[in-house]
């Protein structure tokens, strides 16, 4: 599907962006540690040397980058300003870009969140953005469908890795299926259209790559890409990649953070962390040789 601006689908440009740099996801979260880490004060202009020096060094290397919308919205209307400018810099340079919103909620209030993240014309609609369906998958129906309309992704959250996750995530409904099953199988169903035309499906879900066992107990074959944060800094490596994802490793995603930002403040650092950290994922995925870096096809 495309849109007037003819903007290919989400997932036929992720899978384009992931063969010609190779699959890594760098995050782009601001927060107070990694701001003084690089020397940086807690304030705006912290956010926008630290922020824009990651869009400097990173967008035009690796497929992906996701800022963490929440240590933006904590400087207030300025922080989003500075959010604003990291979307559409790096969009330009030629990553694509994830808004980490997390957003979730029913009726006209999502079709506002859907406005703002996937909307055409809006300053904070980037490639794609995160999403929970905790209010029930249907309430997510507006963002889905403008996502859809405008070329653009969604990652549902489905099976994430902080310890209190499962007390929801791995409950069973009448059916026998866990809440998060029930998620993946909507994901699935979103993406039937890309799958039958043997493309990958422009609605993901996010599953961390340090819950273990979990990620076998599931099936994963979305249709689509899995999101998996939790590379590095929080303990995931190739042996958890593995382990978590099995058959479904080919539509994995890896991201990282801390591990790649602490390469910082120099260019130069987060350039060789990002390197470095590629090689690690690439390996663990099966997806060895070299890949030359290009501008993404939008």
């Amino acid at each position: 599907m495309s849109t007037p601006q003819h903007r290919s689908a989400f997932g036929v440009r992720l899978a384009g962006a992931t063969a010609a740099r190779g699959p890594l996801c760098v995050g782009i979260d601001p927060h107070p540690g990694l701001l003084d880490a690089w020397g940086l004060g807690d304030d705006l202009a912290g956010l926008e040397r630290f922020s824009l020096t990651v869009v400097e060094a990173l967008a035009g290397q690796v497929a992906v980058l996701k800022p963490q919308c929440a240590f933006f919205e904590r400087h207030g209307s300025r922080g989003i300003a500075v959010l604003e400018r990291v979307l559409a810099e790096g969009m330009s340079a030629g990553a694509l870009l994830i808004v980490d919103a997390k957003r979730g909620d029913i009726g006209s209030t999502m079709a506002a969140y859907a406005d703002a993240f996937v909307g055409e014309g809006s300053p904070l609609a980037a490639d794609a953005v995160t999403a929970s369906a905790y209010l029930g998958f249907g309430s997510l129906r507006p963002l889905l469908d403008l996502a859809a309309a405008t070329g653009r992704g969604v990652f549902v959250l489905a099976l994430t890795s902080n310890p209190e996750g499962p007390q929801v995530q791995h409950a069973t409904g009448s059916d026998g299926r866990t809440v998060a099953q029930t998620m993946l199988d909507a994901i699935a169903a979103e993406n039937t259209a890309a799958r039958a035309a043997g493309t990958l499906g422009s609605v993901g879900a996010v599953v961390g790559a340090t819950i273990g066992g979990a990620g076998a107990a599931h099936d994963l074959d979305v249709g689509g890409p899995l999101l998996a944060p939790g590379i590095g800094a929080q303990g995931a490596g190739p042996a958890e990649l593995r382990q978590v994802f099995g058959a479904a490793l080919p539509t994995v995603l890896p991201s990282s953070s801390r591990e790649v930002l602490r390469g910082g403040p120099t260019v130069a650092g987060l350039c060789e962390a990002a390197a470095r950290t590629l090689d690690e994922v690439r390996s663990a995925l099966g997806r060895g040789g070299r890949v030359r870096v290009r501008k993404i096809n939008r």
